[in-house]
């Protein structure tokens, strides 16, 4: 299954840019990243049957191995494609979360959306490290 970064702005050379290359070298499965202007832009064609995950404020926060879980299962399902929305400054509005198979949150706190990137090459390595029984991801 491809896990699939969209996210809004450019993160350009950085040590957060670093961090995501990093983790999603490791990552097993197909992965892309595509970035968007701020606003406008093109959204990639969404092919039928892609699992579309936003993250919002308002979403699920999760244990690494529920986040696991649910790929395994969604990919174990035929699912070709999870998509992962990273939004500009202001987020999406509730059309967008409407539209989305699954709203996902770091928590309460605000984060940068340059390190939410970051964040989520983490867990997406550390979800397909669990499916796979590597011992990286320690619970505890």
């Amino acid at each position: 299954m491809l896990l699939h970064i969209v996210a809004r702005g450019r993160i350009g050379r950085s040590p957060e840019a670093e961090l995501v290359d990093r983790y999603l070298k490791r990552v097993t499965w197909g992965t892309r990243v595509t970035e968007l202007p701020d606003t406008g832009g093109k959204m990639p064609v969404l092919s039928p049957g892609t699992r579309v995950v936003m993250l919002d404020e308002l979403g699920e926060n999760l244990p690494s191995k529920t986040l696991a879980t649910r790929l395994g299962a969604w990919r174990d399902d035929g699912v070709r494609e999870t998509r992962f929305l990273i939004g500009a400054a202001d987020g999406f509005d509730d059309a967008d979360r409407q539209a989305a198979d699954m709203l996902l949150s770091f928590g309460k706190a605000t984060w940068p959306h340059m390190m939410a990137r970051a964040m989520l090459a983490e867990q997406l390595w550390r979800a397909v490290s669990i499916l796979a029984n590597h011992p990286y991801h320690r619970e505890g």
